[in-house]
């Protein structure tokens, strides 16, 4: 029967001719009914009714029937616990089996029958499956005991599995070693209690089984030993650097999981190595596999990218004269294009500085909104971390808003903003041609903004009360963002021309006390009308108090934060 066969619609009474060919007597027969039974389960019908007759097919020595079987009774021993206990026997019989494919069946499949009722007769198996001869076995029983400690935690620390999978990371088998690895890492990640942490800091040697294993198992055996390794503390710079010589050849390998666990492993080193000639050449090797994941799927470019902007975060160095390898391709989903403008702005610098503006000047032309928008939020940023470079990043955005493209204009002058606030009474002169803007601005963020502009220049804009009358007649319809900024640039009005704007400030007092149910706004213009009716210099020292500084770092993560992450 070909395989698509056994997929066939159910039939009238199919499930009482599955139970006569359980009991065949003929040994093909009875496999098909199996077969029958599985694809059945595998497109959901229910035939946990047969679990008896399926398990009586369990006494076979037909490897392939004994498989479907063992699949059959994971799938329904919750459902038939009672029946699935009367399968212990046969499992317990099998673990002793002289077929190593066979030893192993029998323990994983009793691993994968998450009841606690099974556990107990799991224990003497799976022990005997840690030393078996076979390191088939061997490689099984390590992953059963993480199993095993899903279901009873406490059972795998009293029984002494704990210091089995320990005694594991010494094997002569690499394969063996990885999956003693990653069943100690996962129940050090579910425990709350740091085995694989503590087993590698306690001797050295720990570290160097691990890693004679790594250079032999397979390529997601080395993504556990490198995850395991990150979390090594060499006691002195000599053992780090040891370390990374046997590690960074890891950094040319075809799996990029293997790579970026490797980078891992390297990053945390590096912050033990003292010798500023073994960082550097590290820095070295860093590099070129980190540029090669950009060649590779946009799904592993996007998780690479996200790997790099923390590196980039904790060590600019390594990447620094890459930045052209962050430039967008036109076939880059947006949003790889994000990352790497993001990476971009990370690794501006006085020397690429006019690259880098005019790749996100061409950026800003696009036709992804979205990709636009975060383009000229970066030219603003390269003006607030480059001092050098900040009047050529004005000169990028006024040309920008000449443009008269509505969102590109909006997102500008929110730039602009942050521009003012890095460099005050600088870039004055551009007032007038965002003024021009006023009556295209729809975006609540732009609105603040450009409020915010008006009322920090109230005594150089000689139509200030003008400008803020025409935002006041949508007051009642703006955000919150807008009205609080209303509110401020109309008091700092009030305080520079208070001869001919008192009936203005008293309108928008009067509107935020009293037509509004923003606690916010209402408290705020409370603070602000009592301080006008008792002190206005007291006013004045708070409106236009000093600005905390801002700095591209700002959105930095923390040092520990960052550690942590990488």
């Amino acid at each position: 029967m070909t395989d698509g066969n056994y997929f066939q619609p159910a039939k009238r009474g199919e499930l009482h001719e599955l139970k006569e060919e359980l009991h065949s007597s003929n040994k093909e027969k009875k496999k098909e009914a199996v077969k029958k039974v599985i694809a059945a389960m595998t497109v959901g019908k229910d035939v946990s009714s047969l679990f008896p007759d399926v398990v009586n097919c369990m006494q076979t020595t037909n490897m392939e029937l004994k498989k479907l079987v063992y699949l059959y009774v994971i799938n329904y021993a919750k459902a038939q616990p009672e029946l699935a206990i009367l399968a212990i026997n046969t499992f317990r019989k099998d673990s002793l089996d002289p077929n190593p494919l066979i030893r192993a069946l029998a323990v994983r499949t009793m691993g994968c029958i998450r009841l606690e009722e099974i556990t107990e007769y799991l224990v003497e198996p799976l022990r005997r499956s840690c030393k078996d001869p076979d390191p088939y076995v061997r490689k099984t029983a390590a992953i059963c005991v993480a199993k095993l400690f899903s279901i009873r935690p406490d059972m795998v620390g009293e029984e002494g599995f704990i210091e089995e999978l320990t005694t594991m990371l010494s094997d002569s088998n690499p394969v063996v070693v990885a999956n003693a690895v990653a069943a100690l890492s996962e129940i050090s990640e579910n425990s709350g209690r740091n085995y694989m942490k503590n087993i590698l800091n306690a001797k050295e040697s720990n570290v160097n089984k691990l890693l004679a294993a790594l250079n032999e198992c397979t390529e997601w055996g080395q993504v556990f030993i490198l995850d395991a390794l990150a979390q090594f503390e060499p006691e002195t710079p000599r053992a780090a650097e040891s370390v990374l010589d046997r590690v960074t050849a890891r950094l040319s390998h075809a799996n990029s999981a293997v790579v970026l666990s490797a980078i891992k492993v390297v990053m945390k080193l590096l912050d033990k190595v003292t010798n500023p000639d073994v960082v550097r050449a590290v820095h070295r090797k860093l590099c070129p596999p980190l540029v090669t994941l950009l060649s590779a799927e946009p799904e592993i470019q996007y998780v690479a990218l996200r790997n790099i902007e923390l590196i980039v975060q904790k060590r600019p160095s390594i990447l620094a004269s890459e930045v052209k390898m962050f430039f967008c391709k036109y076939n880059d989903p947006v949003y790889v294009k994000i990352e790497k403008l993001d990476i971009l702005v990370r690794l501006v610098s006085e020397k690429n500085v006019d690259q880098v503006l005019s790749e996100l000047k061409e950026y800003a032309t696009e036709v992804d909104v979205d990709f636009v928008r975060k383009a000229v939020r970066c030219i603003g940023r390269c003006a607030i971390k480059l001092d050098c470079a900040a009047e050529r990043c004005v000169a990028v955005l006024l040309d920008l808003i000449q443009t008269k493209v509505n969102y590109v204009v909006q997102e500008a002058i929110v730039a602009i903003k942050d521009i003012f606030r890095k460099y005050p009474n600088q870039y004055e002169s551009m007032i007038s041609t965002l003024c021009e803007n006023l009556e295209t601005l729809d975006e609540p963020a732009a609105k603040a903004s450009m409020v915010w502009i008006v009322g920090e220049y109230v005594d150089r804009i000689d139509n200030a009360d003008e400008l803020l009358e025409t935002f006041l007649e949508t007051f009642h319809d703006e955000p919150s963002i807008v009205q609080l900024q209303l509110l401020t640039a109309t008091v700092k009005l009030f305080l520079k021309k208070p001869a001919h704007t008192q009936d203005l400030v008293t309108k928008v007092l009067k509107m935020a006390t009293e037509e509004t149910y923003n606690p916010d706004l209402r408290d705020r213009a409370y603070i602000y009308w009592r301080m006008l009716a008792r002190n206005p210099e007291a006013a004045k020292k708070v409106v236009f108090a000093p600005k905390p500084p801002i700095n591209e770092d700002a959105d930095a993560l923390d040092y520990n934060t960052l550690d942590r992450l990488i």
